[in-house]
C-alpha cells in the first residue's frame, strides 16, 4: 500500500490536437513546484500520479501543488494491486470512523472480475460488517470513498478532494510585464493574468530616499508570493526620484500622478522589450483612485508604443480585489504601513479628467528622454 497524489488538469483536456504540448509545460512547472522534495512524477490517462515521495512531506507536496495553475484538483490516495482484498484494506484506511457513507468506483479496466456496482457493493457490505457505527446514504452521504481501478493492474483508493488553481500552465500564453507597487491591486492582477497561462516579470518602481526601504522589502515580499505562482519570476526595481522631484520643481502640481504615471508606462515598456514581453499589466481598476479613470488611463496608454497594456481588475470592486489578495496569501504583507512612491508629492486635488492637451502642455516643461534614460540606469534585477 503506497502513498501517491493524484493530480488532474484543468482546461487542458479542451486542447485537442495541442494537449500534448500543455502536459509537457504543466509537468515542467508540477516539477519546479515539488523542487527540493523527493518524488516522481508518472502520466497516468489524463491525469498524473505523484510517488515516491516521503509520507512526512505530504500535506507540503499538495499544497505546492495547490499553487500550480492548470491543476484542477488534487487527492490523496492509496495505490494497491487491484485484489479485493489489498482495496478493501486501502478503503478501511480512508474510511471514517462512523457516518453515513457511499462507495463510488471508476473501473478503466474492464477486465477485472467485478464490475463498479459489484465493487461498490462488495467493500460498502464488508465495512458496514465490521463497525456498526457506519451506515449507508447513496443519496445524501457524509463522505465518499472512490475507488478507481486502473488499467495497469493498480488501483488507487480515496476520500477527498483538493481544488486547485486551475487555469493554464504558465508559460502557455506567452510573458508580461506587471507594473507592482505595494499595494493590494497589482499582485492580485498578476495572479489573474498567470492563472490564464502567462508567465509574469514585475517591475517597481520606487522614490528611495522619500520612501523607505521597508517599503521596497515590502514589494519584494508581495513578489515573492506571487512566485510561488508563476514559478519563479525577475523583479526589476528602478528609480524615480528625480522624475518626482523634476515635476514637483517645474509642473502643476495637480498633474503629479498623471505625468508619473506616464513615465512609468514608458520605463516599463522599454524593460518589457528587453525582456521578451509582450504586454504590460496593472492593476488599475476604473474609477479607483484619481488616476484610474477612463481619462487618466487614456493618457498613460497614449505614451505606449506598440505593447497593449492588461487591465485584470477594471471592472472589480474593492472587496473583490480585497478577498482575491486574501486567497492567494499576499494580503496581510499587502496593507503593511509602508508607503509607495505614487504617495511622495501626492496633491491635494489631482486632477481626475486630464484632457490629453493639459498633460501635454506640463509635460513640455520637462526633459522626458534624459530622466527615462537616468531612471533606466538605475535598474536593478533580483531573481525570485
Amino acid at each position: 500500500m503506497e502513498k501517491v497524489i493524484i493530480v488532474r488538469y484543468s482546461e487542458i483536456h479542451l486542447k485537442g490536437k495541442n494537449r500534448g504540448y500543455f502536459e509537457r509545460v504543466l509537468i515542467i512547472n508540477m516539477e519546479k513546484a515539488l523542487k527540493g522534495f523527493k518524488h516522481e512524477i508518472k502520466r497516468q490517462s489524463g491525469r498524473y500520479l505523484v510517488e515516491g515521495f516521503e509520507e512526512e512531506e505530504t500535506e507540503n507536496l499538495v499544497s505546492r501543488l495547490q499553487k500550480v495553475f492548470g491543476i484542477h484538483s488534487l487527492s490523496i490516495a492509496l495505490k494497491v494491486q487491484s485484489q479485493m482484498d489489498a482495496i478493501f484494506n486501502a478503503a478501511k484506511s480512508v474510511c471514517s470512523d462512523s457516518g453515513k457513507f457511499k462507495v463510488s468506483t471508476h473501473r478503466a479496466d474492464k477486465s477485472f472480475e467485478f464490475d463498479s456496482m459489484q465493487i461498490n457493493a462488495e467493500i460498502g457490505g464488508r465495512l458496514l460488517s465490521q463497525n456498526s457505527n457506519l451506515s449507508v446514504d447513496v443519496h445524501n452521504p457524509q463522505f465518499v470513498i472512490n475507488i478507481d481501478v486502473r488499467e495497469n493492474g493498480t488501483t488507487l483508493v480515496f476520500n477527498e478532494f483538493f481544488k486547485g488553481a486551475g487555469g493554464m500552465p504558465v508559460g502557455t500564453s506567452g510573458k508580461g510585464l506587471l507594473l507592482i507597487s505595494g499595494g493590494i491591486d497589482s499582485p492580485v492582477a498578476g495572479h489573474m493574468i498567470a492563472k490564464r497561462g502567462m508567465h509574469v516579470d514585475c517591475i517597481h518602481f520606487h522614490s528611495y530616499p522619500y520612501t523607505n526601504m521597508q517599503a521596497k522589502d515590502k514589494v519584494c515580499a508581495l513578489a515573492n508570493v506571487l512566485s510561488k505562482y508563476t514559478c519563479g519570476l525577475r523583479l526589476n526595481i528602478v528609480s524615480v526620484t528625480h522624475i518626482q522631484e523634476e515635476i514637483h520643481k517645474k509642473c502643476n502640481g495637480e498633474y503629479m500622478v498623471t505625468l508619473l504615471r506616464r513615465f512609468m508606462m514608458r520605463i516599463a515598456e522599454r524593460v518589457a522589450k528587453k525582456c521578451g514581453a509582450q504586454c504590460l499589466i496593472t492593476g488599475e481598476s476604473l474609477g479607483q483612485v484619481a488616476s484610474q479613470t477612463v481619462e487618466g488611463m487614456t493618457s498613460s496608454n497614449s505614451v505606449i508604443e506598440t505593447l497593449p497594456v492588461l487591465r485584470p481588475l477594471c471592472g472589480f470592486d474593492k472587496d473583490e480585489i480585497i478577498e482575491r489578495s486574501r486567497a492567494m496569501g499576499a494580503y496581510e504583507i499587502s496593507i503593511q504601513p509602508f508607503e509607495d512612491c505614487c504617495t511622495v508629492f501626492l496633491p491635494k486635488h489631482p486632477v481626475i479628467k486630464p484632457t490629453l492637451e493639459s498633460v501635454l502642455a506640463e509635460e513640455g516643461k520637462l526633459d522626458v528622454e534624459a530622466l527615462i534614460e537616468e531612471s533606466l540606469s538605475t535598474l536593478e534585477v533580483m531573481d525570485l
